[in-house]
């Protein structure tokens, strides 16, 4: 009600909310990645391998190099996955059933994994990455067709916070990319957008 009572106009918003979570998900950690974060815990630092303890960092997380990259959590590897209740740790513990948007966190696999959509890990990464691009690209461009809808001062705030959305998930893209690239031995594809 703060921004309108207009049913469609509140439905778009509405849209826009809820789909904000899985793109966010998709520039920053998607497929089960985690803790790609230093400083502050915003900023991309998959390189980060120094804090207080092991598991603060982005390395112990990712375990990236040439043969792979994911934390082996099944009962071959630490044996974490035991503690989810049955059936879902019997779920995650298999990596043809493990759903793909945890599978690094619960296996490690190679770079050239095939991923149910025919594309190798890497690929799917890369294609993950674009996807969240290309999300906060859409969330900026259906807030811009809001103008006029909503009262002009609140409208630029959100405006504005949108432009940082859109140039930090490029940020992120790139900067996580090119590092895992690194190890995966792959080139990083242009953004198309």
């Amino acid at each position: 009600m703060t921004f309108t009572n207009k049913p469609e106009i509140f439905s778009t918003i509405c849209r826009m909310m809820l789909d904000s979570y899985e793109i966010f998900v998709n520039y920053t950690m998607p497929l089960g990645l985690h803790h790609l974060i230093g400083g502050d815990h915003y900023a991309p630092m998959p390189w980060n391998d120094r804090a207080p303890r092991e598991d603060w960092t982005a390395t112990y997380y990712h375990r990236a190099s040439e043969d792979g990259i994911g934390f082996d959590r099944t009962r071959n590897g630490s044996g974490a996955v035991d503690q989810y209740f049955p059936p879902l740790n019997e779920i995650f513990n298999d990596i043809n059933r493990c759903p793909e948007k945890y599978l690094l966190w619960f296996h490690r696999c190679a770079w050239d994994h095939r991923m149910k959509s025919g594309r190798t890990l890497w690929e799917e990464l890369c294609a993950k990455y674009d996807e969240g691009v290309k999300g906060a690209i859409m969330l900026q461009k259906t807030w811009a067709s809001l103008a006029g809808e909503i009262d002009p001062r609140r409208h630029t705030e959100v405006a504005q916070r949108l432009v940082i959305q859109v140039n930090d998930a490029k940020k992120w893209r790139n900067q996580i990319l090119e590092y895992f690239s690194r190890f995966s031995k792959r080139a990083v594809p242009p953004l198309d957008v």
